[in-house]
């Protein structure tokens, strides 16, 4: 059967390494949608070799410890500096030094100040001195477009900021992101490889690199209007087919999609919610293990293949929190993995110390952006809570505030004349605390937590839409079948109607609840609304934006943002806007 280990607090890495390379040594079944796998067939015999997997998601630039959460008792868990230490310490209990680094998506984008404003080559020189090896793409390496993810693969210096260091121009990820399942218009295949294939000891270990197919939905249409998204579990199994065509029998799949436990520890499988089970389920038993992400949960599980034997599939949160350390068992004489050895078991990033090349990337970087960084730019009275982290399905403070900047810097008739603005909630990527952030006075807001709300460079743009466009828009805050149900919009000042949850998709918009500075909307008249390009141009699966006309472009969001604080200093949290029955 598969095992997996839970770590066990006082337990050295290397204790833990040698218990799960003790194959014989008896184990606890990994739960599957709270029920005990049944025993796996155990993939071929023969003289048997192990290969240790380590692996994460969703770095977004963190090269500093994140903000930490209940599942990480440490302070000072994650982040790039500890994440490498953890790395190393890990790599030394790897038997005969087989090990490989892998990694399932979003590694960049949505990055803190240091590494976004540099549009995340902090993070990539951090991850080549990390020695990551291979990772899929996810969404958000299409934030800024496909041309910049490419970029970010195969170097050169950005097309707007130019070379940071003029003696040392980026040159490229000393790693592969996979797009398997994203292929060009032109019919001239995938954006980037869709697979490689790593040898170890002679052993060949085929990856197969997928972010989700609804990637478009979460970010700009327009920086991904050149490539299509294709079905996860089709491509899977159309690769390992090409795969073992080439000799290759064990196949490992690097998917930037997840699900959510329910509960449990950083090793548990507690009814992880789908897609990933689903997916997992649909994919061909030819492949071995699903290194997953997208959910920033941590988890790993054993769903079954179509034969009904189960195969491992991970998550290692985000951040540099949590790594995943796989002990994937080949048999020599097949090539194959043997599953029923196969091991797992995630690791808290925690009680190490600093990685001192890393600390050198954040020094080098933190020089060039420390006095823009520590700028105060505006304060708040109390906290203005409400950000991406939290519940996406509901309005929030935070979010209703950024829509407020955004109105305050479109309604005026030369700058768009806006008169609504809407923020989808998912976008909000901080919330603005009393308490410092970095080293600020109490209330003070910094130019780098600025950032932190804004860090992707929208664009405010202006349109004019309908009253019954807007209400079109509003009801889609609720899609069944999109991957999260709600997704909730911040609105702006002068703004507000009445939501039902209790009614039918499509008809939660109480009739007649629109109001604007206290007059009622009316559907055929024509009222200008204010957005980031994201929603405008239909991001998060808001298609009704999509309907707007006379578009004008305006400032960008964190420009926007920083003058807003700037002429409004000691902000509150906005009251609701929106009322619910």
């Amino acid at each position: 059967m598969i095992h997996a280990s839970r770590r066990v607090a006082g337990l050295t890495a290397a204790a833990a390494a040698a218990a799960l390379l003790a194959l014989a040594a008896p184990s606890t079944a990994l739960a599957a949608k709270g029920g005990n796998a049944e025993p796996g067939k155990g993939k071929g015999s023969g003289p048997l070799q192990s290969v240790q997997l380590l692996s994460f998601n969703d770095y977004h630039g963190h090269l500093e410890s994140p903000d930490t959460d209940d599942f990480y008792e440490s302070e000072a868990a994650g982040g790039g500096e500890y994440l490498a230490t953890m790395l190393d310490q890990l790599r030394e209990d790897a038997p005969k030094g087989r090990s490989l680094t892998v990694a399932a998506g979003d590694l960049i984008g949505g990055s803190p100040f240091l590494s976004g404003l540099f549009h995340d080559e902090p993070s990539v020189e951090s991850l080549e001195a990390m020695g990551l090896d291979v990772s899929s793409v996810g969404n958000h390496e299409f934030d800024e477009g496909t041309d910049e993810l490419l970029r970010m693969q195969y170097g050169g210096c950005h097309p707007v900021d130019g070379c940071y260091f003029a003696d040392d121009p980026y040159d490229g990820a000393g790693f592969s992101w996979l797009a398997a399942n994203v292929v060009n218009k032109d019919g001239s295949g995938t954006l980037l490889p869709g697979t490689t294939i790593k040898k170890v000891a002679g052993m060949k270990i085929g990856f197969i690199g997928m972010t989700l197919e609804d990637t478009p939905t979460l970010v700009s249409p327009v920086g991904v209007a050149s490539v299509d998204f294709l079905d996860e579990v089709e491509t899977a199994n159309a690769e390992a087919a090409k795969l073992q065509r080439r000799g290759v029998e064990a196949i490992v799949v690097l998917l930037h999609e997840g699900g959510i436990p329910v509960e449990g520890g950083v090793s548990d499988c507690d009814q992880v919610s789908d897609p990933i089970e689903t997916i997992a389920e649909g994919m061909d038993p030819a492949i071995d293990m699903l290194v997953t992400g997208h959910t920033h949960q941590p988890y790993v599980c054993a769903f079954d293949d179509p034969d009904g034997d189960p195969r491992l599939v991970t998550s290692a949160a985000s951040y540099g929190r949590v790594v995943t350390e796989t002990t994937l068992v080949i048999d020599r004489r097949t090539g194959d993995v043997d599953r029923g050895r196969t091991t797992a078991v995630n690791h808290i990033v925690e009680d190490v110390d600093p990685d001192p090349s890393i600390t050198a990337i954040v020094e080098k970087w933190d020089a060039l952006s420390g006095p823009l960084a520590a700028r105060v730019v505006g304060s708040v009275d109390e906290d203005i809570t409400g950000d991406e982290s939290g519940d996406r399905g509901i309005e929030t403070p935070m979010g209703d505030l950024v829509a407020d900047a955004i109105l305050w810097g479109t309604d005026d008739a030369d700058e768009g004349g806006a008169e609504i603005a809407f923020m989808n909630i998912g976008g909000v990527r901080a919330s603005l605390l009393l308490a410092p952030k970095y080293e600020e006075a109490d209330g003070e807001v910094t130019y780098a937590e600025a950032y932190d709300v804004n860090p992707f460079g929208n664009l405010i743009v202006t349109v004019d839409m309908t009253g019954a466009d807007i209400e079109a828009a509003l009801e889609q805050q609720y899609v069944a079948d999109r991957r999260r149900p709600n997704l909730a919009l911040g609105v702006s000042e002068g703004f507000s109607y009445t939501w039902d949850a209790t009614q039918p998709e499509g008809s939660k918009v109480v009739e007649g609840s629109m109001m604007l500075n206290g007059e009622p909307i009316d559907p055929a008249g024509t009222y200008r609304v204010a957005m980031y390009n994201f929603l405008a141009g239909g991001g998060d699966s808001f298609t009704a934006f999509t309907n707007g006309t006379d578009l004008l472009g305006g400032p960008e969001d964190l420009a926007n943002f920083v003058a807003y604080l700037e002429a409004n200093p000691g902000l509150t949290a906005p009251e609701d806007r929106v009322a619910g029955l």
